[in-house]
């Protein structure tokens, strides 16, 4: 025993499994000293309150709800609600972030410290009360629903939000507008492998314009066999509220702009320090090739800083997301907000922050994975 111990890889394995059994070890007596106070409280435990009738409105649904629903559907649209404020926020905050940083690296003098003081003010001032800054604009700030400003034809913005017309058939064009989606990824796909296939063979094949063609037929074909619903819902004002279309609501609003900006603002920064990591030389030899600055930077410089933007900036999209647990603070119902009064109405506070944990690592996990897929498309090859 006492010679096995001295060998190094044996003893090294012998503290990893003693480390792991005291953590696995404390987590059990965590779980049973948890489950014997709740006994002695005679407060139940499990998830057998999912099927109970929630007895909740929520303001804001992806999907039919009715206060009369189970708590698992009410769960459901929290996670539908927070996902759609990470997936939109994510999107504009990486795009914002873009545009921000290469104006931070412009040549114009005006421009460049406009992004300056932009970055270093937003970056500074705590989110939250960015949050309560733009909930306050929006709903003070905007005309009430009877002066409600009719920005475009059927399009109404008031303190109660954006009324704009909807499909009557949301199913379908839910489902035409994911395959559209996806149609868009698919053409980016089809169009990297023909310059890639272009580059090896020097050989372009009609093919591959009659494949891109082809991938935006999808939505239409998709749209086209649920039944090609034409009719959309039209926003009326009804006594005091509007009736009829969609109403993207000032909580909604505030929490994406709040996310955004101050996003935006962090990946401004990593955008230019990625950018700024290119040797000069680059810059140099495109221009004496005779690529205009907006080609230099399209074509050799930010293929390149991908490598140094992306690992920082999978941080940033994991922290959007995270953040978006403040929308309790404004009223929004995300996730973290449902949870909360599902706990409240059941006492079953254990699982319902158990529930917590468990969505948010799950997006992060999905959000790192797709990011380290990302990476390694643009990572340096070693010979």
């Amino acid at each position: 025993m006492l010679k096995n111990f001295r060998d190094e890889k044996k003893r090294a394995l012998l503290i990893q499994v003693l480390g792991l059994f005291s953590v696995f070890a404390f987590i059990g007596y965590l779980f049973h000293n948890t489950q014997m106070n709740l006994a002695k409280l005679n407060i139940a435990t499990g998830f057998g309150f999912f099927e109970l009738e929630a007895g909740f409105d929520i303001g804001e649904s992806l999907i039919e709800y009715w206060s009369d629903d189970t708590y698992l559907k009410a769960l459901g649209v929290g996670i539908l609600n927070t996902l759609k404020v990470a997936i939109i926020g994510n999107i504009l905050a990486v795009v914002l972030g873009v545009l921000i940083g290469l104006g931070h690296l412009s040549d114009n003098w005006m421009l460049k410290k406009i992004c300056r003081v932009y970055i270093e003010t937003v970056r500074n001032i705590p989110l939250l009360l960015q949050l309560f800054l733009w909930y306050a604009l929006l709903t003070e700030g905007l005309p009430a629903v009877k002066e409600a400003i009719e920005i475009l034809p059927s399009v109404f913005l008031s303190n109660r939000g954006l009324n704009i017309p909807s499909p009557v058939d949301i199913t379908s064009f839910s489902v035409s507008l994911i395959v559209l989606i996806f149609s868009v990824i698919g053409y980016f796909l089809l169009d990297s492998k023909r310059d890639q296939l272009v580059n090896e063979t020097g050989v372009e094949s009609p093919l591959w314009e009659k494949l891109n063609f082809l991938v935006f037929l999808l939505p239409i074909i998709t749209w086209a066999l649920m039944g090609a619903s034409t009719e959309f819902s039209v926003p009326k004002l009804q006594g005091f509220n509007f009736t009829g279309g969609y109403n993207l609501t000032p909580e909604f609003a505030a929490l994406l702009f709040g996310l955004v900006i101050y996003t935006a603002a962090f990946n401004a920064e990593i955008t230019r320090a990625g950018i700024q990591s290119i040797p000069k030389g680059q810059w140099e030899a495109s221009h004496s090739l005779g690529l205009s600055k907006v080609d230099t930077i399209k074509r050799i410089i930010l293929p390149q800083s991908l490598r140094v933007i992306v690992p920082p900036l999978t941080s940033q999209v994991l922290n959007l997301t995270k953040n978006s647990s403040l929308a309790v603070a404004i009223g929004f119902p995300d996730f973290v907000a449902i949870t909360n009064t599902t706990m409240n109405q059941t006492g079953q506070a254990v699982e319902c922050v158990f529930l917590i944990m468990i969505v948010y690592l799950t997006f992060s996990l999905l959000t790192s994975l797709f990011m380290n897929w990302f990476n390694k498309r643009f990572a340096i090859v070693e010979r």
